[in-house]
C-alpha cells in the first residue's frame, strides 16, 4: 500500500500562489488514481481535484477551476496542486489521497483508500 506524506503549505496572502506536494512511498505509485481534497473545521472533506494515473486527464471541483492546477510525476512518485490568485475561502487543510481500484477517479472521498496527514493553507485577506 502506498503511503502519502503532505507538504508545502502555509500563510499566504490573497492573490497569492502556492504549490503544494504529496510524496508516495510503497506500492508503484502510476497503478494509483490520485486527488485532493480540502477540509474545514465543522464542515465535510471536500473534492478539489483528480487526476488519472497516467497524468494524461485531469478535473476540477467548480470553485477550482481556472484556479488549481494538479499534476504528477510518476517517476519521482511525486503529485502537485499549484494554486494561484488564492482567495480567504481556499482557507483548509489539503490532503492528497490515492485509489488503487479499477475505475474512473471519484470526486467521493470515502472511494480513496489513503490519505496523508494534511498540509494547512491558510490565506489572509
Amino acid at each position: 500500500q502506498v503511503q502519502l506524506v503532505e507538504s508545502g503549505g502555509g500563510l499566504v496572502q490573497a492573490g497569492g500562489s502556492l504549490r503544494l506536494s504529496c510524496a508516495a512511498s510503497g506500492r508503484a505509485f502510476s497503478s494509483y488514481v490520485m486527488g485532493w481534497f480540502r477540509q474545514t473545521p465543522g464542515k465535510e472533506r471536500e473534492f478539489v481535484a483528480h487526476i488519472s494515473r497516467s497524468g494524461s486527464v485531469s478535473a476540477y471541483a467548480g470553485t477550482a477551476e481556472g484556479r488549481f492546477t494538479i499534476s504528477r510525476d510518476n517517476y519521482q512518485n511525486m503529485m502537485y496542486l499549484e494554486i494561484n490568485n488564492l482567495k480567504p475561502e481556499d482557507t483548509a487543510v489539503y490532503y492528497c489521497a490515492a485509489d488503487s481500484r479499477p475505475r474512473q477517479p471519484s470526486t467521493i472521498p470515502k472511494e480513496y483508500e489513503t490519505w496523508g496527514q494534511g498540509t494547512q493553507v491558510t490565506v489572509s485577506s
